[in-house]
């Protein structure tokens, strides 16, 4: 490149920077905004073959209960099981595609802080849960959909080579979109992941969570409309005396919940003791679900149907129990036999269950103005998913998003409340608990508890000789977006830093710059960090400094070996503030569990 034609990339680099001056947490929200948009168009792109697999299967159109409905009972027992055959047939031999060295699961990559998302693996997943979906599993769509998003989430963070603890960030983003575009819920999407897998609220995460959300449930909208998946009228309440019977409605969720996941686990257990390949285990719970399916339809799929029909009054209440128990049963023999998808869905289907049941046995004791059904259906949901997922801030904006009516609002919160601490009465496991655990994230936490500036620091940082010339120096800003520039010595030593701003004055004086090196607009009173200092003497030093980036050298030679990023700090102090907040709320260990151990 000419020296004509360098200084003109240069003062455009310059007036960029200000203008815009974006930061690394900025640079992430852009790409927090990328994968939302991503993740989106994979959703819409999932749907659409899922949907083309189900023609298939059924020769119907339309929604899974309303495709069933118009199928003999012998189909209605066969498209299950062939479609967990093929579910199983995917997996058995799909798995043995993919590579094991990396994460196969987006809650892995999240909470083991790899970040790293097997490409493979996860279309294996996807198209094992496609067939499942599409053949009436009990079953949500959100895991594949979660599934997709985070792995391109994954695929980006890697291409641009982010470092560890952002590309678990970007994951989370990933997640996030997945959920949002699932549900058309921004806001409930971004606390999903904040408050089951994250753990934390912290705006260092929870900004590109939210960022990455609204983007992907923009992108949905615009490609598939934007009306919300349960339909209800505006209600409201005949007085304030009608929460009482919506607080009575939270504990019975809370107090349901446990035995809810109690026969999920149970149904985990006993299919994994048949010992039996994937094919013949998922296979077996499509029979389950078909049998079931014959007498009653309405167990297949997730249930949006179902719970809008139920929200207009047009299930009665004896039906309704059946269905119920049905429901029960084909979820649990889905989950149990290795499915894949999401229980997310099938729970707001038995939380609208318990809502209606509830209110046709409280109606007939109330002394007051006749309850709103609806109420305790919208009620009902949120009340069960906070129980199921320990997380109840999740659970009241989920639900409202879901909904649209504002006027439910103060008693939605108080049964999620209510039935999140019934709930934890009897059972400290959230339904998520188990695969969190599995995943080994306590073990990740006392990693990152441990942490120290060498452990989060990127090697071999962008850096100039300090005989370098005018040219050099350029060429470096022009291809790197540091606004400070490293200065090292023959030997490696570090000497200062060359700040963009302070080339601004040579570019128009080309004869000086001709005889510039980096030795003269070097600035040698720049704070540096050791390697072995800890993350709190990082803040510090970050709190008397406006870079994104410090130098790491050691030794009494000053020997330049890495930068430190604020963005990562930041993330990491963000978990261990997590931790030490889980530890405090610990309760003490049970004598008897200190026994058997």
């Amino acid at each position: 490149m000419s020296p004509q034609g360098l200084r003109i990339l240069l003062r455009l680099r310059v007036w960029l920077a200000e203008i815009i001056r974006p930061n690394e947490l900025q640079v992430t929200l852009f790409w927090a905004g990328v994968i939302g948009f991503a993740g989106a168009c994979a959703s819409v792109g999932f749907r659409k073959l899922t949907s083309g697999v189900h023609f298939l299967f059924t020769q119907q159109g339309g929604g899974l209960v309303e495709s069933f409905e118009h199928l003999t009972g012998m189909q209605r027992l066969l498209v299950p099981v062939l479609g967990g055959v093929l579910a199983g047939v995917v997996i058995f031999y799909g798995m043995r595609w993919g590579r094991r060295k990396s994460s196969t699961d987006y809650m892995e990559a999240i909470v083991l802080g790899d970040g790293v998302i097997s490409f493979r693996s996860s279309l294996v997943k996807c198209l094992s849960a496609m067939f499942s979906i599409a053949s009436g599993a009990s079953i949500g769509r959100e895991g594949p959909l979660v599934q997709l998003s985070a792995m391109i989430a994954s695929r980006i963070g890697r291409w641009r080579k982010t470092p560890t603890l952002q590309l678990r960030l970007l994951v989370a983003c990933g997640a996030a979109a997945g959920i949002a575009s699932a549900y058309n819920a921004p806001i409930g999407g971004a606390l999903f992941v904040a408050e089951i897998i994250l753990q934390s609220l912290a705006m260092e995460t929870f900004g590109p969570l939210v960022f990455a959300s609204v983007i992907s449930t923009l992108t949905v909208r615009q490609l598939l409309g934007e009306d919300p998946l349960y339909h209800i009228v505006s209600v409201r309440l005949g007085s304030n005396w009608e929460i009482l019977p919506l607080l009575l409605l939270g504990l019975l969720a809370g107090l349901f919940a446990p035995w809810f996941l109690r026969l999920l686990r149970t149904s985990e257990r006993w299919f994994s003791k048949l010992a039996l390949p994937a094919y013949l285990r998922l296979g077996l719970g499509g029979l389950i679900v078909g049998l079931l399916a014959v007498w009653w339809p309405s167990v297949c799929g997730n249930g949006y149907s179902v719970v809008n029909r139920i929200l207009n009054g047009e299930v009665l209440w004896q039906a309704l129990l059946v269905i119920l128990v049905f429901k029960l049963v084909a979820t649990a023999a889905t989950f149990g036999s290795g499915a894949v998808g999401g229980v997310f869905t099938p729970t707001l289907f038995v939380g609208a269950c318990l809502g209606e049941l509830a209110h046709h046995a409280m109606q007939p004791i109330w002394l007051g103005t006749p309850m709103n059904p609806q109420a305790f259906i919208v009620v009902g949901m949120g009340a069960f998913l906070a129980a199921t997922t320990h997380a109840p801030i999740m659970a009241i904006i989920m639900v409202f998003e879901l909904t649209l009516d504002y006027e439910l609002i103060l008693p939605l919160m108080l049964a999620c409340v209510v039935a999140h601490y019934a709930c934890l009465a009897f059972e400290q496991k959230s339904i998520y608990a188990e695969s969190l655990k599995r995943k080994g994230g306590e073990i990740y936490r006392q990693q990152l508890a441990g942490l120290s500036v060498a452990d989060l620091m990127k090697p071999k940082p962008v850096n100039v000789d300090e005989d370098a010339d005018f040219r050099a120096i350029a060429q470096k800003f022009i291809t790197h977006r540091f606004r400070y520039l490293y200065v090292t010595a023959a030997d490696g030593s570090f000497r200062g830093v060359i700040a963009l701003h302070d080339v601004k004055s040579h570019l128009t004086q080309s004869e000086l710059a001709e005889l510039v090196i980096a030795r003269d607009i070097m600035h040698e009173d720049f704070p540096t960090i050791a390697p072995d200092a800890t993350l709190v003497e990082a803040l510090e030093k970050f709190a008397h400094h406006d870079g994104e980036r410090l130098p790491v050298i050691t030794g009494p030679e000053h020997k330049l070996i890495g930068s430190i990023s604020k963005s990562d700090l930041l993330l990491a102090l963000a978990e261990r503030t997590k931790d030490s907040h889980q530890s405090a709320a610990a309760p003490p260990a049970d004598p008897k569990e200190k026994a058997a151990a």
